[in-house]
């Protein structure tokens, strides 16, 4: 048992909750990248990591050290997930409106960089599983199945342990996992699927001058610009608007023109470049006739392949501090 076990069962035998707190605190970005995997919601994900430390504190008695304090936080807040998504039919994936274009998570969110955890030894986790790409396909597995593949080939658990976890046989627990695999590797055809193997957390060259060309075609009002940066086969989506889905640049860029793209009202742009789910992307800022200020108004997420934008993720980024960009420039 490590110091830290045994100091939170010292501390739930005398109900002290300031040291309770203070043992539980770091693993909260942990958990909360783990519900975040689970859910793809960055306000649910908080939420749900809050309602995790609410069942840990209630439970604190039965924790006896046979597992690990970690793997005892993971088993509540997986398992407060499923919960939530058991009462929840909004969680899913549904059908998109554009023929062809498979299906829309409108409950997706962006995770901002600067809330994953600090820990070494949690920021080694694959960059690949915190992309949204991953994300979206893992809303696809039902949500056990879902939380079986998270555990297994995420974090790395042995399947007797994560099937603990989720109160199954190993041998549930490894069909789930089985059927999971199938399904990512049809939704991520070109990546790789070593999930637990460290991979870097920089930004490539080509990303980065994406992410320029990308604000300086929006700040130009440069429509062909923007055009010259796109594959043929994009994908993009302005989330949470349904029905936006397109899967090439052509349909891309006629919805941006028919909606008003860079037309007055749309026309006066100031962006900044951040990052979010380890992915480059762009703060669009727009001033409206009149108005002396910029005010955010999306963050336009960039998958770049080969120097061109493969995937195109919009957000309505008003009213939502957690990103952490100003309101107005």
């Amino acid at each position: 048992m490590t110091d830290d076990e045994a100091a939170f069962i010292a501390a739930a035998r005398s109900n002290d909750a300031a040291q309770f707190a203070l043992i539980t605190e770091p693993y909260r970005r942990g958990l909360q990248v783990h519900c975040y995997r689970m859910l793809a919601n960055y306000e649910d994900a908080q939420d749900l990591t809050q309602e995790t430390f609410l069942r840990v504190w209630r439970r604190r008695e039965s924790f006896r050290g046979h597992a690990t304090l970690r793997t005892w936080l993971y088993r509540i807040a997986t398992n407060a997930c499923l919960d939530f998504l058991d009462r929840r039919n909004d969680r899913t994936p549904v059908p998109a409106e554009l023929p062809g274009a498979d299906s829309e998570v409108h409950h997706l969110q962006p995770y901002p960089d600067r809330m994953l955890p600090e820990d070494p030894q949690e920021a080694v986790v694959a960059r690949e599983t915190i992309e949204l790409a991953f994300i979206v396909a893992a809303q696809h597995l039902p949500p056990r199945q879902r939380a079986a593949f998270i555990l297994r080939d995420v974090l790395g658990w042995p399947a007797p342990k994560a099937a603990d976890a989720l109160d199954l046989t190993v041998a549930s627990v490894t069909s789930a996992l089985q059927r999971a695999r199938v399904t990512m590797r049809e939704r991520l055809p070109d990546r790789r699927l070593d999930w637990r193997r460290p991979a870097t957390h920089e930004l490539s060259d080509d990303e980065r001058d994406a992410v320029r060309s990308y604000i300086d075609a929006h700040e130009r009002n440069d429509l062909d610009g923007l055009t010259a940066l796109l594959r043929d086969d994009l994908r993009f989506t302005m989330l949470p608007d349904p029905g936006t889905v397109t899967f090439t640049a052509r349909d891309a860029v006629d919805g941006w023109v028919s909606n008003g793209l860079f037309q007055r009202g749309y026309d006066d742009w100031r962006c900044t470049a951040t990052t979010v789910n380890r992915m480059p992307a762009a703060a669009l800022y727009l001033r409206a006739p009149g108005d002396p200020e910029y005010r955010l108004f999306t963050i336009a997420v960039l998958r770049v392949v080969e120097g061109k934008i493969a995937e195109l993720t919009g957000f309505d980024a008003a009213d939502k501090p957690w990103l952490d960009l100003p309101a107005t420039l």
